[in-house]
C-alpha cells in the first residue's frame, strides 16, 4: 500500500513539470520565413559575394529603425520583375545616426531590401547636413548639325557652395549669374525645397527625395541584378503613389548589395508645377568614406532631334560635387600640438637678407598665401600625381632651355571646368578643364610654355597677397578678392617668349598638333563663351577671337572634321579626375576606344558621367580621407 502510494505521487510530479514546460517551448520562435532572397550567382571579378540569409532568427532592430515589413507567402518569393510595395509605412526616423550597416543582419527578402535602403538614405541626409561641398554645373546649349550632329549653341557656367542641411541653400563664387537661365531652370524647384537661388538647381537631384523617402509615397519594383563598375547593384524603378504630391522621384536606383546604400538614381520628378520644368538627370555617388556613398556626379539631358521633331528645351550638363572635407575655419588646431626646440642657427643664411633675397622671400610668401589661400577655398587641389605630370612637361621645357632660376617652378590644378591658366610667383595654375581639352603632350607644353615664359620675363603678380590680412574673406568672394592678369604688352611678350621655348624644347616637331588644336578652339569660340570665360588669370581669346599663341595656330594642317585620325580636341572629362571627399586630382585611365565618324570627336563638350564604381579602400588609394577623422561624415 505504501509502495504504490509513492508510485501514485511520482507519477503526479512528472505530469505537472511536463505541464509547466509546455508555455516555455509555445514561446520559441516560429520557422524562418521561406521567400528569401535567391542566392546571387556565382562571382569570376573577386568582388565580395552577398552575405547568405541567416540560419538564426535576425537580432531585433534598434527602436529608431522600422519594423520590416513581413515576408510575402512562398507563392509570392521575389522573382524578378516583382512589385514589393507593402502597406504604407512612416518614414524612419533620423533623431539619430543609423546603426552601422555591419552591425545589422542581412535582409532575406525583397521588401526588407527596399526597408533598409530607405533607411540608409536617411542616414546619409544625415550624415551630410553639416556638409557644404563646392558646387559646378556647366551647361551647353544644343542646336542639330548635319555633319556633327548636335553641337553646342551656346553656354552656361555656375560655381558656389551648396549647404547639405535642411534649406539646401547656396553660396555664389560668381556674383553675376547668368539671369536668363536663372528664370528658367527648375522653376518648381524654389517651392519644393525653399531654395533662395536656382542656377544651381541642377545640384538638387542629389537625393532621391530629402522630405518624404517612404513607402507611404513610393511603390518598388524590383528589377535585376547589375554590375556597376565593381560594385553588384540591385536595381528597382520607383514611381510615386497617387496622391502624393507634386516634385515626387520618377526613376531607377542602384542599391549595392553589401550595405544596401543607393550608388545611382536615373529619372526625373513629376509632376511639375505649371509653367515649370524637372529635367531629367542622371546621379551617380561615390564609396569614399566607410559605410557612405555620397553624391558626386550629375548629368543632364534634354532635347529630340529626330526628324520633324521641335525642341522647346534642348542641352547637355554636367555637375559636379566636391570639397565635402574642406577644412572649417578655427577647428581642430591646438597650441598643445606646436613643439618650440631651442637651436641656434649660426650658419650663413642666418644673417640678413639682401634686397633682392628680400624682394624674391616676398614674392614666395604672396605665392605660399594664395596657394593656400584657394586650396583652403576647395577651388585648388592638393599636390599630387597629376602636378608631378605637369611637373615633368615643364622640366622638359627648363633643361632644353638652359632656364636656371632662383626658384624651382612649381605647378598645380585648379578644379573648375572654365579654360584657365594663371601664374603667381613661381607656382603656375592649370584648370581642369583645359587639361581635360587638351589632346597630347605638346599641347599641354604650349600652354604651360606661356605660364614659364612670364616667369622668365619676371612678370611676377600678386605680391600684395604677401600682406595677410588681404586672405581675410569668405570663400564665396575668392573671385573679388583675388586676381592675376597681365597687361596686354606681357601677354605679347610671354607669347613670343614661349614660341621660342617650344622652338627649342623636345616638342618642336609636334607643333601641328597644338596648332590643330587652336583651330578647333577657334571654331567653337563664339558658342562657348562661359568655357573661355576666365575668372582669375587672363583669358585665351577676346570678342570670339583666340590669340593666345596665335603665332602657333597657322601651323600644321586644316582642320578637317571628315578625318577620324584628326583629333584637334577632347571632350570635357577626357582626362582629370576628382576625388570629391579631399579634391585629390587624378589622371582618368581608360581604354582606347575606336572613332567611327566625326560625331565620336565632340571636341570641348558635354558627355554622360559613368564612373567604374569601387568600394572604400578597395583600390585606388587616392579615394581615402587624408585622416581617420575623416571617416565620420556627420562630424567636423
Amino acid at each position: 500500500m505504501r509502495t504504490s502510494k509513492w508510485i501514485f505521487i511520482a507519477a503526479l510530479l512528472v505530469s505537472v513539470s511536463v505541464a509547466a514546460q509546455q508555455p516555455v517551448e509555445s514561446r520559441q520562435p516560429a520557422p524562418a520565413s521561406t521567400s528569401q532572397i535567391s542566392p546571387m550567382p556565382p562571382i569570376s571579378n573577386g568582388t565580395q559575394p552577398a552575405a547568405q540569409p541567416a540560419a538564426e532568427p535576425q537580432a531585433p532592430e534598434q527602436a529608431s529603425t522600422p519594423a520590416p515589413a513581413p515576408a510575402p507567402a512562398a507563392s509570392d518569393a521575389v522573382q524578378p520583375p516583382t512589385q514589393v510595395a507593402a502597406a504604407p509605412q512612416a518614414p524612419p526616423q533620423v533623431s539619430a545616426p543609423a546603426p552601422a550597416p555591419s552591425a545589422q543582419a542581412q535582409p532575406t527578402t525583397m521588401d526588407q531590401v527596399v526597408d533598409r535602403f530607405i533607411e540608409r538614405e536617411h542616414a546619409l541626409m544625415k550624415a551630410l547636413s553639416t556638409r557644404t561641398p563646392v558646387v559646378e554645373t556647366y551647361l551647353q546649349n544644343l542646336t542639330a548639325d548635319a555633319q556633327l550632329g548636335p553641337v553646342p549653341s551656346n553656354d552656361h557656367y555656375f560655381l558656389g557652395r551648396m549647404d547639405m542641411g535642411e534649406t539646401v541653400d547656396r553660396k555664389d563664387y560668381l556674383k553675376e549669374q547668368d539671369k536668363s537661365m536663372e528664370t528658367r531652370l527648375m522653376g518648381g524647384f524654389n517651392k519644393l525645397f525653399k531654395v533662395q537661388y536656382q542656377p544651381l538647381g541642377f545640384s538638387w537631384m542629389v537625393y532621391v527625395d530629402r522630405t518624404d523617402f517612404d513607402r507611404s509615397h513610393y511603390e518598388f519594383h524590383y528589377i535585376r541584378r547589375e554590375f556597376l563598375g565593381d560594385v553588384r547593384c540591385l536595381v528597382f524603378d520607383v514611381t510615386p503613389k497617387k496622391g502624393s504630391g507634386k516634385g515626387r522621384f520618377l526613376g531607377r536606383v542602384w542599391v549595392e548589395d553589401q550595405d544596401f546604400n543607393i550608388v545611382r538614381l536615373n529619372g526625373t520628378y513629376a509632376p511639375a508645377p505649371r509653367n515649370s520644368y524637372f529635367f531629367h538627370m542622371d546621379s551617380w555617388r561615390l564609396n569614399l568614406i566607410p559605410g557612405y556613398w555620397v553624391p558626386a556626379y550629375i548629368y543632364s539631358e534634354e532635347g529630340d532631334f529626330s526628324a520633324g521633331v521641335k525642341n522647346k528645351t534642348a542641352f547637355k550638363a554636367q555637375t559636379r560635387i566636391w570639397g565635402y572635407d574642406l577644412k572649417k575655419e578655427g577647428g581642430n588646431d591646438e597650441l598643445t600640438q606646436i613643439r618650440v626646440d631651442s637651436v641656434k642657427d649660426e650658419t650663413a643664411s642666418a644673417q640678413d637678407a639682401s634686397p633682392l633675397q628680400a624682394e624674391r622671400d616676398w614674392q614666395q610668401q604672396a605665392e605660399d598665401n594664395v596657394i593656400e589661400r584657394l586650396t583652403r577655398a576647395g577651388l585648388l587641389a592638393p599636390e599630387g600625381d597629376v602636378d608631378h605630370i605637369l611637373q615633368t612637361v615643364v622640366n622638359n621645357l627648363e633643361v632644353t632651355n638652359n632656364i636656371d632660376l632662383p626658384r624651382p617652378v612649381r605647378t598645380r590644378v585648379l578644379l573648375t571646368a572654365p579654360l584657365e591658366t594663371f601664374s603667381v610667383g613661381n607656382t603656375i595654375v592649370i584648370s581642369r578643364g583645359l587639361i581635360d581639352v587638351l589632346p597630347d603632350e605638346a599641347s599641354l607644353a604650349a600652354v604651360l610654355s606661356h605660364e614659364l615664359a612670364h616667369i622668365v620675363l619676371g612678370h611676377n603678380l600678386g605680391s600684395k597677397y604677401a600682406f595677410n590680412d588681404r586672405m581675410l574673406f569668405s570663400d564665396d568672394s575668392t573671385y573679388n578678392n583675388l586676381g592675376f592678369r597681365h597687361i596686354p604688352e606681357e601677354e605679347t611678350a610671354a607669347d613670343k617668349k614661349a614660341v621660342d621655348l617650344l622652338n627649342n624644347s623636345p616638342y618642336a616637331q609636334k607643333l601641328d598638333n597644338v596648332g590643330l588644336f587652336l583651330k578647333a578652339l577657334q571654331t567653337r569660340a563664339s558658342q562657348l563663351n562661359a568655357l573661355l570665360t576666365t575668372h582669375l588669370g587672363n583669358p585665351l581669346g577676346q570678342n570670339g577671337t583666340i590669340t593666345r599663341l596665335s603665332a602657333l595656330a597657322t601651323k600644321g594642317p586644316a582642320l578637317d572634321n571628315t578625318k577620324l585620325d584628326q583629333v584637334a580636341a577632347l571632350p570635357l572629362g577626357g582626362r582629370v579626375k576628382i576625388n570629391p571627399w579631399d579634391d585629390k586630382a587624378e589622371m582618368v585611365k581608360t581604354a582606347p576606344v575606336a572613332i567611327t565618324s566625326a560625331r565620336d570627336k565632340m571636341p570641348f563638350e558635354v558627355t554622360p558621367f559613368y564612373p567604374r564604381l569601387v568600394r572604400y579602400g578597395a583600390s585606388n588609394p587616392s579615394a581615402t580621407p587624408a585622416t581617420a577623422a575623416n571617416s565620420t561624415p556627420g562630424t567636423n
